[in-house]
């Protein structure tokens, strides 16, 4: 498996160092990292929560935006005229 970051390789070569992994596996994920340039640190993944916090917003927001474009639309029948009071009839 290729190193992910300058860091993981660090933390490999430290640990060979202490005897905590063998040469070989050291030796390995180097030869499969190649040449690549490598970031100093790698960007941690969103995790779950926070992607499933970040949909059920964006989920709410589309609702409420629905919401507000059927709270202007009338409803089936046209909205009716406001009715005259009968005595502002009878002053005209």
């Amino acid at each position: 498996m290729p190193f992910k970051s300058q860091a993981q390789r660090r933390k490999f070569a430290q640990l060979l160092v202490e005897g905590k992994i063998s040469n070989e596996t050291f030796e390995e994920w180097n030869r499969e990292t190649g040449s690549r340039k490598l970031p100093q640190r790698a960007a941690r993944k969103a995790s779950r929560r926070k992607t499933a916090a970040r949909k059920t917003a964006s989920r709410k927001a589309g609702m409420r935006a629905s919401r507000a474009r059927k709270a202007t639309k009338p409803r089936g029948r046209k909205a009716a005229k406001p009715r005259l009071r009968k005595a502002a009839k009878r002053r005209t």
